[in-house]
Parts: C-alpha cells; sequence; structure tokens
C-alpha cells in the first residue's frame, strides 16, 4: 500500500455488498446500497491534541463499521478506498 494517512485518518477498503437480500430476492446493482463495513488497510500516526498524544485505536486488518456519510473516496491503481477519520468508525467487528 502506497498510500499513508496523515494524523488521525484511517484508509478503508469496503466489503462486497451483499447481491441477494435473507429471502433469496437478487438485487440489481441500481438497489443495493454501499455496505457501511469495510477492512482498514493503512492508519496515520495519531494526533496531538493540547498537548497529549492520541494514539489510534484501530490496526491494519481490523473489519470496522463506519458512519454511512463520512469520508473521502478515491481512486487509487483502480481501487477504490475511503479515507476518513479515526472517530467517523463507530465499531470494530472481532
Amino acid at each position: 500500500m502506497n498510500i499513508r494517512p496523515l494524523g488521525d485518518r484511517v484508509v478503508i477498503k469496503r466489503l462486497e455488498a451483499e447481491e441477494t437480500t435473507k429471502s433469496g430476492i437478487v438485487l440489481p446493482g441500481s438497489a443495493q446500497e454501499k455496505p457501511q463495513m469495510a477492512e482498514v488497510v493503512a492508519v496515520g500516526p495519531g494526533m496531538y491534541k493540547d498537548g497529549q498524544k492520541i494514539e489510534m485505536e484501530v490496526k491494519v486488518g481490523d473489519k470496522v463499521i463506519f458512519s454511512k456519510y463520512s469520508g473521502n473516496e478515491v481512486k487509487f491503481e483502480g481501487e477504490e478506498y475511503t479515507i476518513l477519520k479515526q472517530e467517523d468508525i463507530l465499531a470494530v467487528v472481532e
């Protein structure tokens, strides 16, 4: 990975959306909602606030759930990524 996020930013790659519902109905691409679950591919070094360093709570490889309308989508080497602040991550899936 050649993207190095700065400060408290995290680079994530969305996981694939499900193409069928639980009842077996196949959804076309236009009807699918973008997933809010992703894998962390790069993590910034953290940031300083009021003279104290705020450590990053996520690490590369973590599966996370993030806010629906957060971050900036970027395309890099043919892949789509989202860069967002750590505070936009709601939970780590274990």
